[in-house]
């Protein structure tokens, strides 16, 4: 790396054999609070900012593509001592970041939800504009936003798509927060731009399971290329899911996350 990877913020529970969790694009590792409970009563979980979210500052001088990003957490579970592969469960772009770490050899399994770089190309057409115009909406009507998000019909019409198809289960300051960081965050707009699809994914080799909730409206069909994995990754549609599921079924992620990663 061309200049000091900066520390890791998020959470850490529970104890055993380590279980590292990665969120996606614009939110922090609370994304994870609804299933963190659940996974700590069997393991060692590791909830994380990614650079450019949540605490961690940006990666120094580095474009934040996938690749470099799980390069970067190999580096910080090695300051943390945490020797051999690793299990990883990741989200949206946590979920290429783990993807990417099984590629690089630092993985010792994989449970993606609804994983980033799958595509040949690019991401659908629709994923970078509605992102894009998210964030500008919730940077000028902030105040706005911060209002509606109190009444759970606004959150489920508001976070639909880009996080929960159940987003009145959010508690409101919990949606508050995390729409106040999608808007703010540093990371969002470079690494929206740097995402793109992952190199060779084909040449997966360790136990790896990815799931695309039926509900997705984030990374639809175009994202969700089966073809490009080898035939022993277990593939799943849940049904119920959306794109950020934790929320809209936390018993069955978390048992999900922990059969993928036994």
């Amino acid at each position: 790396m061309t200049a000091q990877a900066p520390d890791w913020g998020g959470i850490e529970r529970g104890a055993g054999r380590p279980l590292v969790l990665l969120h996606g694009l614009g939110m922090t590792h609370a994304a994870w609070a609804p299933v963190m409970e659940a996974l700590a009563r069997h393991r060692r979980v590791l909830a994380l900012d990614v650079p450019g979210f949540g605490t961690t500052p940006m990666l120094p001088d580095q474009t934040p593509t996938l690749e470099a990003l799980a390069t970067a957490l190999q580096h910080e579970l090695d300051r943390r001592g945490i020797a051999g592969p690793v299990d990883v469960a990741g989200n949206s772009m946590g979920g290429g970041i783990a993807l990417a770490l099984a590629l690089q050899g630092g993985a010792r399994s994989v449970a993606a939800i609804s994983p980033a770089g799958l595509w040949p190309v690019d991401s659908p057409w629709h994923t970078r504009p509605v992102l894009r115009t998210l964030r500008f909406a919730l940077r000028k009507g902030s105040s706005l936003a911060d209002y509606l998000l109190r009444f759970g019909l606004a959150r489920r019409l508001m976070l639909a798509v880009p996080m929960s198809v159940r987003g009145d289960r959010i508690p409101a300051d919990v949606a508050r927060a995390q729409a106040h960081h999608l808007a703010t965050a540093p990371g969002v707009i470079p690494t929206l731009e740097a995402i793109g699809p992952l190199a060779h994914p084909e040449r997966l080799n360790v136990p790896c399971s990815i799931a695309f909730g039926r509900r997705d409206w984030l990374l639809t069909r175009g994202a969700q290329r089966r073809d490009r994995v080898p035939a022993s990754v277990k593939w799943s549609h849940p049904a119920g899911w959306g794109h950020v599921p934790m929320w809209d079924d936390p018993a069955g992620v978390a048992t999900w996350i922990l059969d993928a990663t036994a």
